[in-house]
């Protein structure tokens, strides 16, 4: 695996900053993996949106995250937004 600490570092440090981190890029270029070395450092609740059971208890947020503590890990997020009619 390669070591990653200048981007380890950048992440820890938007998080000093800032509540939501997003990490973002083309498919298959080390996001999730970057994640999960950065969350085997700090501990974290992890969310995978391409897991049926992730998915289902997510359809309900406020209670999925009711009671967490830390860092909360929500992986293969997508963003589409409906196109404009007419």
């Amino acid at each position: 695996m390669i070591s990653r600490p200048d981007a380890l570092s950048r992440i820890d440090s938007a998080f000093r900053v800032h509540p939501l981190v997003a990490l973002l890029g083309p498919r298959q270029c080390g996001k999730t993996t970057l994640a999960r070395i950065f969350e085997e450092h700090q501990g974290c609740t992890h969310f995978d949106l391409e897991d049926p059971v992730d998915i289902r208890c997510l359809s309900e947020p406020m209670r999925a995250i009711q009671g967490l503590s830390g860092l909360v890990f929500i992986d293969e997020v997508s963003c589409r937004l409906p196109l404009p009619s007419g």
